[in-house]
């Protein structure tokens, strides 16, 4: 922990700018969790309580419906900078289909990514706001906010909301939609049959169109016509309750003639090469300050500031350790006993 005890107040002190033929771009935040294996007494409580307590079928293997009860949840959060980019119904849906060039699709720029374990959700997700108000203290730029379902992550994010500067957009990931109205086609069609897709791509166009409270509605009628098992009825409520809970963040028609983003893809790519890559290496157990110094480092590495942030580290250790001991600082650089 000692090379990133000063990650925090570097990123406090780095100021983001964007230049003024920019000032109009978005910008976005998204944060979203992954686990991460940690020794048993490293777990949280409620978790390591289910460690220690429950005892499974099997001693080589897990059955059907049973825990290993052995991660602790990293939060991955990003921030960003990133051009409008307007569309259609139509034309995400062809993106979805690989029937259209995603080529024209902006970049996004300024993009710094993070991840801890040691904090809760909720003060990482504070953490990323502040980084959103370090680079627009002002409030002028339009601000958006990517999600998925999550209940604990959205209650956190729109209590943070209401404080910040600028009006926050929040948005449901599309992806995690679709593969909701996925998870119920096979009760209504034979699986695999062409009649299903086509009845997902209606939904989810119609989605794409402001529509989600219809299709919440059709499911519905779909599900009473047909004679369902109490666990069909059951999966097909859980879409409904979904949509339902999340209509306020499914207006993609409004996003989409905005010029705002719509999918996860940075937070998602982010839990993949942040934390996936390094943290879930086969027999790995880490302890929570081994794996919160890990992904400090690969943050840093990521968001491309492991260079500067050495440098400002090798500061604040030669203040510590050196220049603070001395009545006259100065006598150090006279000697040659400086910084590297």
């Amino acid at each position: 922990m000692a090379a990133v005890v000063d990650f925090n107040a570097y990123y406090e002190k780095k100021i983001l700018k964007v230049d003024a033929d920019k000032a109009g771009d978005l910008l976005v935040m998204t944060t979203d969790a992954k686990g991460i294996v940690v020794r048993t007494e490293d777990l949280r409580e409620p978790t390591r309580t289910k460690a220690m307590t429950e005892t499974n079928k099997l001693s080589k293997r897990l059955s059907t419906g049973e825990k290993a009860n052995r991660k602790r949840m990293a939060q991955v959060a990003a921030c960003y900078d990133v051009a409008l980019f307007k569309r259609t119904a139509d034309d995400v849906v062809d993106e979805l289909a690989h029937e259209l060039a995603q080529a024209k699709r902006p970049k996004p720029y300024n993009k710094r990514v993070w991840a801890g374990i040691v904090d809760e959700s909720e003060t990482i997700i504070q953490d990323l706001f502040n980084e959103a108000k370090r680079r627009d203290p002002e409030g002028v730029r339009p601000w958006v906010m990517l999600l998925d379902g999550n209940r604990a992550q959205r209650q956190a994010v729109e209590r943070f909301a209401k404080d910040a500067p600028s009006s926050v957009t929040i948005i449901a990931d599309i992806i995690h939609v679709i593969e909701y109205v996925w998870s119920i086609v096979w009760l209504f069609f034979p699986e695999g049959t062409q009649a299903g897709q086509d009845w997902v791509t209606a939904r989810v166009h119609m989605i794409l169109e402001g529509k989600s409270k219809e299709v919440c509605r059709q499911i519905r009628r779909f599900a009473a016509r047909r004679a369902l098992s109490a666990d069909g009825r059951k999966r097909v409520e859980v879409v409904a309750e979904y949509l339902t809970t999340m209509a306020p963040y499914l207006h993609y028609d409004v996003y989409l003639s905005q010029g705002l983003p719509i999918a996860t893809g940075v937070i998602e790519g982010a839990c993949r090469y942040l934390v996936k890559d390094r943290m879930d290496i086969t027999g790995a157990r880490w302890s929570v300050e081994g794996a919160e110094a890990v992904l400090r480092l690969r943050s840093l590495a990521a968001s491309e500031d492991f260079e500067a942030h050495w440098t400002y580290h090798q500061e604040q250790e030669f203040k510590h350790n050196h220049a603070a001991r001395y009545a006259d600082p100065g006598m150090l650089r006279r000697t040659g006993l400086q910084a590297v």
